[in-house]
């Protein structure tokens, strides 16, 4: 362009620049053309990207240069490399789906206006449905259903019972999908587990009461047995009286005592099963963790000095609040301390740690360990069973009895032991 504007201005050299300015207009033209093309492969290629078309490639042309050729062999690896990663994650989205379809969990998950992104075959099956599209579609069907998935808190889980033999255990989660809140309940059918396990309660309770029946019972009729026969034997009649000779009498004293001692006994447990199957509902209000613990620690004051045992606490904070009912589960810490105590007994320096904070799942958490003796194995698994017990006075209610309040509280019980190691027992609410 430079030497074009030259001759334009140099005499007899007009020609020259004609001829000059062509060339100029038509590598102009050929630039353009240039740019036009690059611009144009670019927009199809982030189109295709924008599109997902990853079907389309671009030809291998070098019209425009051999680079031209290897932008195009690059725009097409790239496609290929989508390509491939979108059929992985087709086909990981397809194997998830099935597996969705084919657990025998039912899963929903909505968002907050209710929308229905997920359900599987389970939950249709559960819910009596083929389609849902809205949560508020199961007001006229299932009102109270819809109602728990509603008002489920994150990370709690609540039984309903379903029409028929289906009792349902529903647990909520929390997820962010794409920005937005999305609520996911599993619906798990238990009614096959619970009758199992409480097929397995009812003989392991039979069991207890048979043995325990039969110890009162066995002495009492072979007792009735002996005083009878001493009555036939040493019993004589004179006129109208009838006279027993003094080793009769002391015979049947002590049977009669015998007697009265095991049917007291049998009365007491009598007493202790009646207490078992009795427990009030609670009544749910927030407990400051805090001040639950001082005021265990003022009721228990004078055991612990007796027995000469030190108690520490710790507490994470001052706000963890509790929810239930105050009085019930005083009354499992309570046991659970006391049964401490016992386990000490004889133990060096012995010492309770009541510590209170959060679990895994964000909810309060109060753990009751001990330095004592520690509990079998094979013990572990019978202590929460009713009318068990290690101890010759104990009456085998208070673990199983703690155990059936934190149920009631949607919590869990659970222990931690090993011999010569102590003990820990766990309430999770």
């Amino acid at each position: 362009m430079a030497v074009t504007i030259f001759c334009a201005m140099t005499p007899d050299m007009y020609v020259t620049a004609a001829v000059l300015g062509l060339v100029v207009i038509f590598q102009l033209a050929e630039l353009f053309r240039f740019i036009s093309n690059t611009n144009r492969k670019l927009t199809r290629f982030l189109e295709s990207v924008k599109y997902s078309d990853f079907v389309s490639g671009f030809s291998a042309d070098d019209s425009l240069g051999k680079s031209f050729k290897e932008l195009n062999l690059a725009f097409n690896q790239v496609l290929e490399a989508f390509r491939k990663a979108r059929s992985e994650k087709e086909e990981h989205l397809l194997y998830l789906n099935t597996i969705v379809e084919h657990v025998t969990t039912g899963l929903i998950s909505f968002d907050l206006d209710g929308n229905v992104q997920l359900i599987n075959a389970t939950a249709k099956r559960f819910l009596k449905i083929d389609t849902l599209r809205n949560i508020e579609e199961l007001i006229e069907t299932q009102s109270r259903l819809y109602k728990v998935l509603f008002d489920l808190p994150t990370g709690k889980s609540e039984l309903f019972r379903l029409e028929g033999e289906i009792q349902l255990s529903v647990t909520a989660t929390e997820i962010v999908l794409r920005g937005k809140k999305v609520k996911l309940v599993a619906l798990q059918n238990i009614q096959p587990e619970l009758q199992k396990k409480e097929l397995e309660a009812w003989q392991n309770l039979t069991k207890v009461l048979r043995h325990e029946i039969m110890n009162s019972i066995t002495p009492i009729a072979s007792l009735t047995s002996t005083l009878k026969d001493v009555l036939i034997e040493d019993l004589v009649q004179k006129g109208d009286l009838y006279h027993l000779n003094e080793d009769a009498v002391d015979d049947l004293h002590d049977g009669i005592e015998t007697i009265e001692g095991r049917s007291k006994g049998l009365i007491k447990f009598i007493n202790a099963y009646r207490d078992y199957t009795s427990i009030p509902l609670p009544k749910i209000q927030p407990i400051h963790a805090d001040a639950l613990i001082d005021h265990l620690l003022q009721l228990l004051k004078a055991e612990l000095r007796k027995a000469n045992v030190t108690i520490e606490t710790a507490i994470v904070s001052k706000d963890i609040i509790i929810n239930g009912d105050e009085e019930l589960i005083e009354q499992v810490l309570i046991n659970i301390v006391k049964n401490a105590i016992e386990a000490m007994e004889g133990i060096k320096n012995p010492r309770i740690i009541i510590s209170v904070s959060y679990n895994d799942s964000n909810n309060p958490k109060i753990v009751v360990s001990d330095n004592g003796s520690g509990i079998a194995r094979e013990a572990l698994e019978q202590i929460f069973i009713p009318f068990y017990t290690t101890k010759p006075t104990g009456s085998g209610i208070g673990l199983s009895l703690s155990r059936q309040i934190m149920q009631l509280h949607n919590g869990t019980l659970t222990v931690d032991s090993e011999l010569g190691h102590g003990t820990a027992f766990s309430l999770n609410f």
